[in-house]
């Protein structure tokens, strides 16, 4: 679960998360060129769920998202992803993000969801490390 302190707006990704965040836009970039779409779209579900909180990170994603649905000329992810583009990056300025939806236009746009374990842990460490400072 994510730990949260109080009601509290995000504006940015603390930078102990940011590389983790690139890193997983890499691979999914990487994926991608090797035509290993499953992989690459694994990818960016895993940057979203690390950006959620954070405005320009989650409508970035939405953004790659979006080009990704266009790419592989993908109608319902394309129509899906507009207005998730559109709301993504407000809903995280207000707080008000479905923990965990992976954010593909497969899922329902509110709906929370069980993140995996191992970014759970990267979630918590790092955004612990944001509200110490």
């Amino acid at each position: 679960m994510i730990k949260k302190k109080s009601m509290r707006i995000y504006t940015a990704m603390p930078g102990t998360l940011k590389p983790f965040y690139r890193k997983e836009l890499l691979h999914a970039k990487n994926e991608f060129d090797k035509k290993h779409y499953q992989q690459s779209w694994h990818h960016l579900e895993w940057a979203h769920i690390l950006a959620q909180p954070y405005p320009y990170e989650h409508t970035a994603v939405h953004w790659k998202m979006l080009k990704f649905g266009i790419k592989i000329k993908n109608t319902k992810e394309v129509i899906g992803q507009i207005p998730r583009l559109i709301f993504g990056g407000v809903k995280s300025f207000v707080g008000k993000i479905p923990v965990g939806n992976t954010g593909g236009a497969n899922v329902p746009p509110l709906k929370k969801m069980e993140i995996p374990e191992d970014l759970l842990s990267i979630i918590n460490n790092h955004q612990n490390l944001a509200d110490d400072q």
